[in-house]
């Protein structure tokens, strides 16, 4: 396999889909037929010691075809979706000069609408406002902070479950920021080149009922097998992490806004 990088983007395929819907497992089965490297697309893979909570593909699975943006920094560390399109690009061009190809995986949506259609001109976070947020969710709950969003940006509330927790308050903090909803962002951004060529398919539950069940049981599963504890050690070997950081509050299984809290 080759390709001119002087003319064309590198080209790539990604698998896209919601928590438990079994991405881990098509992606397996197409390395056993396909020379790919895996590219992960999830916000919350890239941080090290959070494995049971994450959902983090097992050592075994790790071992069978090469896996990258897993385990990459601190979770006092941040990272954006301009530093995953900046990554994934690389590692693309990279993983094509070693005649493999390129498999996108994940339901982290923010960074697949960045390597697809340009990174946006949001405003950066605003510690204040979040501060504010916090506050407003700690006393009258996150069910308060959705409410508000749909009064707002009716149409981010929409796409977004109401226990969402991190992208509900991003979408609210850009309203107050700029006086302008999140989705009035996305309708106004100049279409720009995507950052590669991508051909994507998504798994899309025919069974919702049944797809709840399995992040039920997905949870249950993470409980068993140490998820407070290792919370725990996360808490013992970073003492400086709060619930309000990037790792701390990504979402284990979005549909039901469980979230990596202080325990």
């Amino acid at each position: 396999m080759s390709l001119d990088m002087n003319t064309h983007p590198p080209k790539a395929l990604a698998i896209l889909g919601p928590t438990a819907s079994g991405k881990t497992g098509l992606a397996l089965a197409l390395a056993q037929r396909l020379p790919v490297e895996i590219i992960s697309l999830d916000s919350a893979l890239v941080y090290r010691g959070m494995d049971i909570g994450t959902a983090k593909p097992t050592a075994a699975e790790l071992a069978a075809v090469p896996h990258h943006l897993i385990n990459i920094i601190s979770p006092l560390a941040a990272y954006s979706a301009a530093d995953f399109v900046a990554d994934c690009v690389q590692l693309v061009q990279a993983i094509h000069h070693r005649g493999h190809l390129p498999l996108i995986v994940g339901g982290t949506m923010m960074y697949y609408h960045a390597l697809t259609h340009g990174l946006n001109s949001l405003p950066p976070a605003n510690a204040d406002i979040r501060a504010k947020l916090a506050t407003e969710k700690q006393e009258y709950g996150l069910a308060y902070l959705y409410e508000q969003l749909q009064q707002v940006d009716p149409m981010t509330a929409e796409r977004l479950a109401p226990g969402d927790s991190q992208r509900i308050e991003r979408a609210l903090e850009v309203w107050r920021l700029t006086g302008r909803s999140l989705s009035q962002h996305f309708a106004e951004q100049q279409a720009s080149q995507a950052a590669i060529t991508l051909h994507s398919a998504a798994l899309i539950p025919e069974n919702r009922s049944q797809l709840h069940t399995n992040i039920a049981t997905r949870f249950e599963h993470m409980l068993a097998h140490g998820f407070i504890e290792e919370v725990q050690t996360l808490r013992q070997q970073y003492p400086t992490l709060t619930p309000n950081m990037p790792s701390m509050r990504c979402v284990a299984t979005a549909r039901h806004g469980l979230t990596w809290m202080a325990v």
